[in-house]
């Protein structure tokens, strides 16, 4: 029984439907035209029915080829291939493509000998080789229409300017209020909860994907709830202290609205380059 309810027998008769006409699959194409497979030898990807005129020159096919893959005309050498194995080079570019008798179905192979080619190890297409942006803190100051640039702005006008806490900020620390209650029933988080986690770390926090530095880790005597924590500064006011805990500062340099005190596991550190946009969150107890 296959993995759609078939049996055997039903599965041989949906195979031979979709295939019944492979073998008429060229009986259409115009006289004088093939239709072929194009591989390269850098890319993964194969190029099925690419359709040439046997009259063409090998070197219109190489102009061809080169709409689908870039590889320069002169760093193209052809391979003509059938079922995998090799009939014969295609080195003469003013040779016309029946000269080498080919046929639909055969497989026309480029090999890029472009030793500076982008395609090749995986150039164009291993997106793990691709740098990743990193927005530099001097350059956020100075992009305009950013929280960063309100803030300033507004401070101009007012240098007591704050910002009111969202709604869901404020929904955060009325949950967050009992927190020393439900850690009560068992122990504080011990450091093991911090590993691997250290100031000056890019870092997510969830829930709500909400991003920033990390500016504290350890133990902080004036939270009765104890344990370890990590102390975040926000990208964008999504916090509810400015780096304090009860009149004592963890750290300095941080506006108002943007700090908190959060669980290590609610924290992952790595490549979070800041963004514009507040991010939707939810509030979390492991939080304050």
């Amino acid at each position: 029984m296959s993995a759609f309810g078939l049996n055997q027998e039903d599965h041989d008769m949906v195979k031979a439907y979709v295939t019944g006409a492979d073998h008429l699959q060229y009986q259409q194409l115009p006289p004088g035209t093939v239709s072929i497979c194009m591989t390269h030898s850098n890319l993964s990807a194969n190029h099925l029915d690419i359709r040439l005129d046997l009259h063409m020159t090998i070197e219109s096919v190489k102009v061809r080829f080169k709409t689908h893959v870039g590889t320069p005309l002169d760093h193209q050498k052809l391979i003509l291939k059938d079922n995998g194995r090799v009939i014969c080079e295609m080195s003469d570019n003013s040779k016309m493509l029946g000269f080498y008798s080919v046929v639909s179905g055969n497989e026309i192979h480029i090999i890029d000998t472009d030793p500076f080619s982008l395609s090749r190890g995986g150039g164009l297409t291993d997106t793990s080789l691709v740098e990743k942006y990193r927005m530099t803190d001097d350059a956020y100051d100075k992009r305009k229409g950013t929280m960063r640039d309100y803030i300033r702005e507004q401070r101009k006008i007012d240098p007591n300017f704050k910002l009111k806490p969202n709604a869901q900020a404020a929904a955060m620390n009325k949950k967050n209020s009992d927190l020393n209650k439900a850690e009560a029933a068992g122990p504080p988080p011990g450091i093991e909860t911090v590993a691997g986690i250290e100031i000056g770390n890019r870092c997510e926090i969830n829930p709500g994907a909400r991003r920033g530095v990390v500016k504290y880790v350890g133990e902080i005597e004036q939270i009765a709830a104890g344990g370890h924590w990590v102390g975040v500064q926000f990208d964008e006011p999504l916090g509810h202290n400015d780096g304090t805990c009860k009149g004592v500062t963890i750290w300095e340099g941080c506006l108002d609205g943007h700090g908190a005190f959060i669980r290590g596991k609610n924290v992952t550190v790595g490549d979070f380059p800041e963004i514009d946009l507040l991010a939707d969150n939810d509030s979390d107890e492991d939080e304050i």
